[in-house]
């Protein structure tokens, strides 16, 4: 081969090299701090200066439904930075990790974006990890699939502690 073709060669993999890199990066700077921010543009059609590209904003959580006596009514934080704080359970999944788009946002070393999620299915609530790095325990035991959860039973996620109470 000419001396042309094998640097041409080179410079393709160090090229291919550093497209890696960067993706790699990306990667861990998204799981690490959530989706990069949109630039907030005012909108000259818009009175409040929303950006009118931007998603509508949720309403606030229902309040959860009163229904059979033994049935959770919310999901309370015992452990962890959050300790204390609780969320009324509702009809939609509660999503747990660092995203800023999570229902409950916890700010944990060993949390992922997306972490776990909790949800209700015939009456029933589950926990599901959601393929995070470091793992959702329920009890001392790591969930590989939803698992349901009862009332009182822990939710590790890291350091923060979850339950479901009445």
């Amino acid at each position: 081969m000419s001396d042309l073709t094998l640097m041409l060669i080179k410079i393709a993999y160090l090229a291919g090299l550093w497209l890696f890199v960067f993706m790699a990066v990306g990667v861990i700077r998204t799981d690490l701090l959530g989706a990069p921010a949109k630039s907030k543009r005012r909108s000259r059609s818009s009175p409040s200066g929303q950006d009118a590209t931007s998603a509508p904003r949720r309403p606030a959580a229902p309040k959860a439904p009163r229904g059979r006596r033994n049935e959770p009514r919310s999901l309370v934080v015992t452990k962890g930075p959050l300790a204390g704080n609780s969320l009324p359970l509702g009809p939609h999944p509660i999503l747990i990790g660092r995203a800023k788009d999570a229902t409950l946002v916890i700010n944990d070393d060993y949390a992922s974006g997306r972490h776990a999620r909790i949800y209700s299915e015939n009456g029933r609530w589950f926990v599901e990890d959601m393929g995070s790095t470091n793992g959702t325990y329920l009890g001392q035991q790591r969930l590989t699939r939803p698992q349901p959860v009862s009332v009182g039973q822990p939710i590790r996620i890291g350091k923060t502690v979850l339950e479901l109470r009445k």
